[in-house]
């Protein structure tokens, strides 16, 4: 590929675009405005081993999502076309699907994806064997469908449900629509909608919707959404549906995607780091989402409708998020992260504690840890404080105290809480030993050296926002158990390893060991991944691995240490460690800050090695192009990060290391009005290493620039080369 590379560079843009990007052949994507051009929301649609990407059509942030039902972008036939997306990989509401004989939901739709339209902001399809033409716009609410049938032929609408509950349909008129689904067991979401007028409908299992077959072939279908009432979806559609024509809305989702895409702009970089790069910022915006609804939201932490005056924000999984996309939204939408954290700390005053994945139906407790603490901590010391403080501590330490840390739990704690307080480590059973502890999920399991690692991270977080609000016994009880990692490192493994009740090591392959995923002892990963999860404190890391020389060489085996066994074998009980270079997953989020641990070494130029690797091999802008679940922008906001050239590799700390930057000029249009500026003179896919650097005119030897550098809109200089400079970076 770096061969291929090199000789696309002298390629004419219009051959260069024939071979890199997989647009649609009827789009003229020369209409769009500036970076829009270069989203392709296809990447990634097929999977590594797991989830793919799916090619999400919604406004930036907002409730209304939409994508065709379908396994991946190999899968040559659509299911059905929902209303609404619920919630990312967690559902969706209200199917429609068009036919034009007596169809059956269960019937798939064979479509062309060379015909297929997708953009962050319209949908279109061809559906082969009816000649049925699909298109779908979004709103902030709203959403519009139109079907181009054949002419002469029937026109028909089957409409479904999702989810098991109460559900309905009904008609007050012959071309209004009004509908009810009950998701997740007991939340009411209602539509309201307008259509083409209706001939005729059958209701029994399914609704069918017939229409007059001499009129003309357009089925025009536009509805609005509600978490609230079904009174409440009438009036959102009021707001932004009733005088608006599918162009229009259409004109209106492009410009609110061209605001978000254009406020980082790029020069230099081949096309296809273009598309990769837009793209990924595209994804950032997929969560969370805003469901306010005229000044009140529903919220499943209490079932309760609430009165607000700023946005309710839900659909979050920080375990994935608080490493990259919080902290780039610090960057480019302050106040939007604000309301997101407001939305936490209302969370915890509905339900008792601070969430770990926020989504509509409440918390859905997933993977470890709670780094919303973290998000907190890194807001906060960025200036950001427009929400209750106070109230957010509160809750953040009764997290930290009273809480399950047990995997897939949420709640009060538990016996092995109890020990990791008093002992400084979760216990881990031996091989073969059964569980005894009831709140242990069967599946997930202890997840015991993951979940010390983790939470001593939470808890470097708390005591440096106690410091900050000077809570100054906690800040030391805190600070404390920040170095519980301690606790686990081994020796003569130079890892973190498991520990029994008693205190004893329990030995286990570090590589292989702990059921799938290695689930015993770490999560989704093995020991080799979890020997770096301690980026609170890197410089008692190194100090662990005896010193910048050792740490440099566990650094490199880790890119080049093999797998003990087949890739086969591997995979199969480790599937979410993909995209693997040796023991290193570009493919899994705690693998994201490691290429940059070499900034903290005496090779620098080693994380600009690796990075520019690790983007070229992994993120690529076809199908295949994510190495990973993406998870809704947690795995995308690092490519936007490590693309621009620089990454935030402690979340919580206001600083940034540098990498290899991609574009020869990156400009960011802050939203106090100033532009900080990257420009790396030579940057291209051969001249990847920093020779020396300037930063606002001033020689910088370190690769490290803070956030307030950033926010008063600096000019970091870069001189970039084919060869590494060993001398630059070394702090």
């Amino acid at each position: 590929m770096f061969k291929l590379r090199q000789k696309l560079k002298f390629l004419p843009l219009v051959a260069l675009a024939a071979l890199s990007c997989q647009s649609n052949p009827h789009e003229n994507r020369n209409e769009e405005k500036g970076n829009l051009q270069y989203i392709d929301p296809t990447i990634g649609n097929v999977g590594q081993l797991l989830q793919p990407t799916r090619p999400t059509v919604q406004l930036p942030n907002q409730m209304m999502r939409m994508y065709p039902i379908r396994q991946d972008a190999l899968d040559d036939q659509i299911r059905n076309f929902p209303l609404l997306i619920v919630s990312h990989r967690l559902g969706e509401a209200f199917s429609i699907k068009p036919a034009v004989k007596s169809g059956d939901l269960r019937e798939k739709m064979t479509y062309d994806t060379d015909l297929e339209i997708t953009r962050p902001w319209y949908y279109s399809t061809y559906l082969l064997d009816d000649e049925i033409t699909v298109e779908f716009v979004p709103g902030k609410k709203v959403g519009y469908y139109r079907f181009h049938f054949p002419k002469g032929k029937d026109k028909q609408l089957l409409l479904g449900h999702y989810n098991q509950g109460e559900s309905n349909w009904s008609f007050p008129s012959d071309h209004e629509m009004q509908a009810l689904e009950t998701y997740h067991g007991n939340i009411k979401i209602y539509l309201y909608g307008e259509i083409t007028p209706i001939s005729g409908k059958e209701q029994a299992d399914v609704t069918l919707l017939n229409f007059d077959h001499t009129t003309d072939s357009l089925i025009e279908f536009k509805y609005a959404v509600s978490f609230i009432s079904a009174e409440q979806a009438k009036k959102n559609y009021a707001h932004e549906l009733s005088s608006t024509s599918f162009e229009q809305l259409k004109e209106q989702g492009q410009q609110a995607w061209a605001e978000v895409m254009n406020q980082i702009q790029t020069v230099g970089g081949t096309l296809a780091q273009k598309r990769s790069f837009y793209t990924a910022l595209y994804r950032t915006y997929e969560r969370m989402v805003d469901i306010t609804e005229d000044g009140q939201y529903y919220s499943g932490f209490d079932n309760q409708i609430h009165q607000t005056d700023r946005p309710f924000y839900v659909d979050d999984w920080t375990w994935d998020t608080y490493l990259a996309q919080h902290p780039l939204r610090t960057i480019l939408h302050p106040e939007q992260e604000e309301d997101m954290l407001n939305s936490y700390v209302n969370m915890y005053e509905q339900r008792g504690w601070l969430p770990t994945f926020p989504v509509l139906f409440g918390d859905h407790a997933c993977m470890n840890g709670f780094h919303s603490t973290i998000a907190f901590l890194d807001a906060y010391r960025k200036g950001l404080r427009n929400y209750d403080v106070a109230k957010a501590y509160t809750a953040m330490r009764k997290n930290a105290t009273d809480a399950t840390m047990l995997p897939w739990r949420n709640g009060p704690k538990c016996e092995l809480d109890d020990f990791y307080h008093e002992n400084g480590y979760f216990p881990a059973l031996k091989p073969g030993e059964k569980e005894t502890v009831a709140l242990v999920d069967p599946f997930e399991k202890r997840q015991a050296v993951a979940v010390t690692l983790g939470n001593s991270y939470d808890d470097w977080a708390l005591a440096e926002i106690a410091k900050e609000l000077k809570k100054e016994e906690d800040y030391h009880l805190f600070k404390d158990r920040a170095f519980n990692y301690k606790h686990l490192w081994n020796e003569e493994h130079q890892l973190f390893m498991p520990k029994d009740k008693d205190g004893n090591w329990i030995a286990i392959d570090p590589k292989f060991a702990g059921g799938m995923g290695g689930r015993d002892y770490y999560d989704e990963n093995n020991g080799w991944t979890y020997a770096w999860q301690v980026q609170q404190d890197i410089p008692g890391l190194i100090a662990l691995n005896g010193g910048k020389t050792n740490f440099e060489v566990h650094l490199d085996q880790l890119f080049r240490e093999g797998l003990g066994r087949s890739k086969y074998e591997f995979n199969a009980k480790f599937p979410d460690a993909t995209g693997l270079v040796g023991q290193y997953s570009m493919g899994n989020e705690p693998s994201f800050h490691i290429p940059y641990l070499y900034n903290f070494t005496n090779s620098p130029w080693k994380t600009q090695k690796r990075i520019r690797m690790l983007l070229d091999t992994w993120f690529k802008d076809n199908i295949f192009g994510i190495p990973g679940d993406e998870d809704g922008g947690g795995m995308t906001a690092f490519v936007v990060f490590s693309s621009m050239g620089f990454y935030p590799v402690t979340p919580g700390k206001p600083v940034y290391t540098i990498g290899s930057p991609l574009f020869e000029k990156t400009t960011i249009n802050l939203a106090n009005g100033k532009k900080f500026t990257l420009i790396a003179n030579g940057a291209s896919v051969q001249n990847k290493y920093v020779q020396h650097a300037k930063l606002n005119g001033k020689v910088l030897n370190t690769p490290w620039f803070t956030h307030e550098d950033l926010l008063n809109g600096g000019l970091l200089e870069l001189e970039m080369g084919s060869k590494p400079n060993k001398n630059w970076g070394i702090d």
